[in-house]
């Protein structure tokens, strides 16, 4: 463990005019208050919170946020409460625990409704202090570090947690640093084998070709002194992870793929980076739409650099990074350039963003309290966005993540030109509303009186903002469809605990629920976007289904028609928890499908036989079959291991069929009887964490008669 002198003197390094009393105090207090704890490798519990405070050094962070993470478990789990840390250590520090000890308590994996809800609170902390995120992101990343020692099932949740929510977030705060290492930790845990295989590869490579690294940069700096630009140059190899999402993406082998080494060049001034440029393209040649200009269009976190891809002659591609020593500076620590110091005082960079414009420039699609799984979706959106300018015809930059259309360029303008969008000009030229549109391009939209949204655009628009506007322009139009449908959703859960839905009991729940009124309600239950057990709850919540009460499979369904029967579509083999609809034939009752199963195109024009329908909320039994397509290695024992692994899970294996066999590996067709979608969900999970299992997916079939399916 850190002593409190050495952390000291981590900190004097960058702020000599620290409060070494202070500090020294809030460690003693520390280790107190958590004298006796140990984490789960054995060792005291205390170490947790000085590496995290060490971590936060490498920020150059002020005194204020240091203690905070000497401290940011003691509310929670000792006997120091928040008066005693604020008398202690004042309330800007009490405040930041407090504010760290929230976060910690939220469960941000949790179902989507509750996960957005927390989302939403995981934003409001953020746009308090956004130091309480740093404390949090420097956490997460010493317990990764440390994973080893929790249960293995214990490590896929905290990865893949990781890997959803808190990597991303790093890197949309400009801590590409953090993102890498967090993506890569969880990488070590979710897939470890792919990690080892391209580890592997890597040093046979260098077996090969010999140190890359070492010949490219001095050619590079070779360079740069013929142009007389001072400047230092420095190469790496890319992460494990990063790596294998490129072969991922681009369908590539290890073998062919280029550009696996990064090189990045700190300049003096900004004027040496465009002369950089220069040097480089001449000496190499450019890859085609590999260049992006983020000094003239810096991105929303502060974050400013070239990036241009070359090729050299062995035909190789390796990307680089060019900058000044003050946008590296923002680079490395993003959105936390605002409270770096430097010799004792706050570092005036003026690339470093304005925490609190950055949270309104992340946040301002987010405005409605309604909506949570638009929020959601906003959110992921925005956080793994990459960015494209586009031109409006007056010469105004209007920013876009990578992949936008024009429609989401119609919406980033205004709601109202979105809805109104007939069509668009790009550089001049009518294009399709599903373009995708690129860097410098000039976007003109095109709109009439009288047009409203239509269904299709939620497959055209990327942007959260663009979507939430879409779907609650949809939603006007279906509302009285999901009033109606909302009704009968209550009243079969109502009489589910032997109670009546009522017009008063309805607006008991809305009052409740802190909707504003009986219709609303009705609405939201209908569009699936609340549950009926959470207005069950909202009216009597002694009386609210357990998760024990077993669902009957004849009463699974809502929306029959009395005396229909239903059957599940062996297509797509929905399950509870799933989005579904039910298609009506005649003398067979109802086929439910999955609301985005292939097989209901074929009845696009026939929506008198569609069947609004829903899942009974609560808990089903284990009896709907779903087949998985599994790929596994051909060894001793692994078969009897995976079925092993699936019975774990409380998933009763019915049919089992091998339908292709190589030397290697087995490809294999499991029906499993699951409960509802959740579990399909962590069953999944499950097996991708097994090093044996190569693949696993959800078997569907394919429509035949759909364009581009096989």
């Amino acid at each position: 463990m850190i002593a409190a002198e050495d952390l000291i003197a981590l900190v004097r390094n960058y702020n000599p005019k620290t409060n070494a009393e202070r500090l020294t105090d809030a460690y003693d207090f520390g280790a107190e208050m958590h004298d006796g704890q140990f984490r789960h490798s054995g060792e005291p519990y205390f170490t947790h919170p000085v590496a995290v405070a060490a971590i936060l050094t490498e920020q150059r962070l002020d005194d204020a946020t240091i203690i905070t993470a000497l401290l940011h478990d003691t509310i929670e789990d000792t006997k120091a409460s928040y008066g005693e840390v604020a008398k202690r250590y004042g309330d800007e520090v009490a405040m930041l625990v407090d504010g760290v000890t929230k976060l910690t308590n939220l469960q941000l994996s949790s179902r989507e409704t509750k996960q957005a809800e927390n989302f939403r609170k995981l934003f409001m902390a953020m746009s308090k202090d956004l130091r309480v995120i740093l404390v949090k992101l420097a956490d997460r990343l010493h317990n990764m570090r440390t994973i080893k020692a929790m249960r293995p099932e214990k490590q896929v949740v905290k990865a893949r947690e990781t890997m959803d929510i808190y990597a991303p977030l790093a890197g949309r705060m400009g801590m590409q640093w953090m993102r890498e290492e967090l993506e890569d930790l969880a990488f070590r845990v979710l897939n470890p084998e792919g990690r080892q295989s391209i580890i592997r590869r890597f040093i046979t490579l260098q077996r090969e070709t010999g140190d890359v690294i070492h010949r490219i940069t001095g050619d590079m700096r070779y360079e740069l002194e013929k142009a007389g630009i001072e400047a230092e140059v420095f190469g790496r190899a890319k992460k494990p992870y990063s790596i294998w999402r490129k072969m991922q993406e681009k369908e590539q082998g290890f073998s062919r793929l280029s550009d696996i080494y990064g090189f990045r060049i700190i300049t003096q001034s900004e004027e040496d980076c465009y002369r950089t440029l220069g040097a480089i393209h001449q000496r190499w040649r450019a890859v085609p739409g590999r260049f992006k200009d983020y000094i003239s269009q810096p991105k929303s976190n502060g974050y400013r650099s070239i990036h241009t891809t070359v090729s050299g002659r062995d035909g190789k591609r390796v990307e680089v990074q060019i900058r000044t020593r003050q946008m590296h500076d923002v680079a490395e620590t993003g959105v936390a350039a605002h409270w770096s110091y430097r010799d004792g005082v706050r570092t005036q960079n003026p690339f470093a963003v304005d925490p609190a414009k950055w949270i309104a420039n992340l946040t301002e699609q987010f405005d409605s309290e309604e909506d949570h799984e638009d929020f959601l979706e906003a959110v992921k959106l925005e956080m793994y966005s990459d960015q494209v300018f586009c031109f409006s015809p007056k010469g105004d930059v209007v920013k876009l993540p990578r992949g936008a259309t024009p429609l989401d360029y119609a919406y980033a303008i205004h709601t109202r030109i979105g809805h109104a969008c007939v069509g668009a000009k790009v550089d001049g030229i009518r294009v399709p509303l599903w373009t995708r549109l690129k860097n410098g391009q000039s976007v003109e939209i095109i709109t009439a009186e009288g047009q409203t949204p239509q269904v299709t655009w939620l497959d055209i628009a990327v942007t959260g903002k663009a979507r939430t506007a879409i779907r609650r322009a949809l939603r006007e139009v279906d509302r009285e469809r999901f009033i109606k449908l909302g009704q009968e959703l209550a009243r079969s859960a109502f009489e589910h605990v032997h109670r009546k839905s009522t017009d008063k009991a309805l607006d008991t729940a809305a009052k409740n629920l802190r909707l504003k009124n009986r219709d609303e309600l009705l609405a939201r239950l209908g569009s699936a976007e609340l549950t009926a057990h959470d207005v069950v709850q909202a009216v009597y919540p002694e009386l609210a289904p357990d998760e024990g009460d077993a669902i009957p499979l004849r009463r699974a369904v809502i929306g029959l028609e009395p005396g229909q029967s239903f059957e599940r579509a062996p297509c797509c083999q929905p399950l509870p928890g799933e989005r579904i609809l039910g298609i009506t034939y005649r003398g067979k009752g109802v086929v439910v499908h999955s609301i985005d199963c292939d097989r209901l195109s074929e009845f696009e024009d026939q929506t008198e036989r569609w069947v609004d329908l829903h899942w009974h909320a609560g808990t089903h039994p284990a009896v709907y079959g779903t087949t998985l397509d599994l790929t596994i290695g051909n060894d001793a024992g692994v078969l009897g291991r995976i079925c092993t692994l699936i019975g774990e899970k409380k998933a009763n294996i019915s049919n089992l069929e091998i339908v292709d066999r190589k030397p290697d590996f087995y490809r294999l067709m499991v029906n499993a009887e699951l409960r509802d979608v959740e579990q399909l969900h962590s069953l999944m999970l499950m097996l991708e964490a097994e090093s044996d299992v190569a693949a696993v997916e959800r078997f569907r079939e394919k429509n035949p008669g759909k364009p581009g399916s096989s």
